[in-house]
């Protein structure tokens, strides 16, 4: 979460380095760093890939393509690509390829005169691990030299279920430190979600009232527009509990629920978010809702069911949406609902947290014909129109007779202008050496022994329309002010 510039020549390895995430996210954050002058001038990139009509020249015009698709062009750009991008291959994967990519690093740090800085981003597919980190381990890449260091960087998911979440931790554990692992959830990269720990912890405002007895409920939603698109072959193993639920929500929720650390620093803030997951009660069958898309229409376009979806079976149950009753069983929110809600082909795009605070104790307007006040609400927008907003009851000018709702509202882009992307953020963070802002083991055992038993339960899935914010069944697993986490 630093922000000065990397003063340390290093080299990132991206394993995947042709692939999608690579081409459309790593390269792109990369050659913007490099022309602002966030890295270490003499910092390379190498990509690793297994295709053997690769070469150097191709690989970096495949950069030079991806980064133009991202807006970025330019001498600075193509020097950096001319000058600090490479290519790997790697073969068959065996040994001695795996020592062939040490021999080059070894090149490119003398030629650097540089200490053994590295960085191995595994951009790749889960059952792909194993061998790539069997690899590094094969080839002694996943030792740190004395005056150097290495890290190894993972996408989630962090395994299927409860037990392929220990065996690749067990894995990684068993090649690199914890203090080597750099998990990377792309949430966590977000500017407004880092931001969730100055707007707590930096305003006594909110942080006074932020428990169990001014706090009535709270809901974190992830909306998504699109279908499973290309991902149905993937989506229909996963569905929506392992592809959002235990990863993007349980770490925003434990960012909302978390204690004060001790300090801003990496072992405190992952230490307090661990705490939370084990803290979150066990869930029954009443406390979660299963849907999934139907047919229906979304911006103006029709659009098909997901059993209707190119590569779903067509007696599929797997889950397109859903939405959980969490409560978190500690002394600060005892009692308070978390819901936690999420699917596709919903009414719109956003992510969104809403904290409603309970109501007045004593009705102060009764006599003035005012009974009904609302809640007073805080609702944190995480994406696309990021910002907070605190609403609150106002009287109408001239008479106690009505209160109306209005909204203390402040907006990123209006003070800051457009916001860096996640993978921009958690870039940098591995290259300067801060896991504030990745997963913890801790924090992926913890996370699948809650989730891991909802799997297990015979639910109903129920279906929804596209274009809906879900099935009727889950309206009550959210605050009372649905138009609130819905509106624009």
């Amino acid at each position: 979460m630093t922000t000065s510039a990397s003063s340390e020549p290093s080299v990132l390895v991206i394993f995947g380095g042709t692939g999608d995430l690579a081409r459309r996210k790593l390269l792109p954050a990369l050659g913007r760093h490099a022309t602002t002058g966030a890295i270490h001038p003499a910092t390379q990139v190498i990509g690793v890939a297994q295709n053997p009509s690769n070469t150097e020249e191709s690989f970096r015009a495949l950069a030079l393509e991806s980064m133009a698709t991202a807006g970025l062009s330019g001498p600075a750009i193509e020097r950096f690509c001319r000058e600090r991008v490479h290519y790997q291959p790697l073969g068959a994967g065996a040994t001695a390829d795996f020592v062939a990519l040490g021999t080059r690093l070894e090149a490119l740090e003398a030629r650097n005169q540089s200490a053994a800085r590295r960085a191995f981003y595994l951009a790749l597919p889960t059952a792909a691990l194993d061998d790539a980190i069997r690899g590094l381990v094969g080839a002694g890449l996943n030792r740190s030299a004395a005056d150097g260091w290495t890290r190894v960087v993972v996408e989630k998911p962090f395994g299927h279920d409860l037990a392929s979440a220990r065996a690749l931790v067990e894995l990684m554990r068993g090649a690199f430190e914890e203090d080597q692992i750099y998990r990377i959830d792309h949430y966590l990269g977000k500017e407004t979600v880092q931001n969730l720990l100055a707007f707590r912890f930096g305003n006594t405002l909110f942080e006074a009232v932020w428990n169990r007895d001014r706090i009535a409920a709270v809901e974190i939603m992830v909306s998504e527009e699109l279908g499973v698109g290309s991902r149905a072959r993937y989506y229909d193993k996963s569905g929506a509990t392992r592809d959002m639920l235990q990863n993007h929500l349980a770490q925003l929720l434990s960012l909302v629920a978390m204690e004060v650390p001790p300090l801003m620093d990496a072992e405190s803030v992952r230490y307090e978010k661990a705490k939370v997951l084990r803290s979150i009660a066990p869930l029954s069958k009443s406390d979660v809702v299963f849907g999934q898309y139907a047919g229906g229409e979304i911006g103006g376009t029709a659009v098909d069911g997901y059993l209707n979806e190119d590569g779903v079976p067509r007696d599929s149950r797997t889950e397109t949406f859903a939405a959980l009753r969490v409560y978190i069983q500690n002394w600060r929110w005892q009692g308070v609902p978390f819901y936690l809600r999420t699917g596709k082909r919903l009414g719109r795009r956003l992510t969104r947290i809403g904290v409603q605070f309970k109501e007045s104790p004593v009705c102060m307007f009764e006599k003035n014909g005012v009974c009904k006040v609302s809640h007073n609400v805080l609702t944190i927008t995480l994406q696309p129109d990021e910002g907070f907003s605190l609403y609150m009851d106002v009287k109408e000018p001239g008479s106690i007779s009505e209160l109306r709702r209005f909204p203390l509202t402040f907006r990123h882009r209006d003070h800051f202008g457009p916001l860096p992307e996640a993978y921009e953020t958690l870039l940098l963070d591995v290259l300067r050496g801060d896991q504030t802002l990745f997963v913890h083991s801790h924090e992926v055992i913890r996370s699948w022994k809650v989730f891991d038993p909802v799997l297990s339960l015979d639910h109903t899935i129920h279906p929804y329309a596209s274009g809906s914010f879900g099935p009727a069944a889950a309206e009550k697993f959210g605050i009372a002010d649905r138009d609130l986490m819905r509106q624009h």
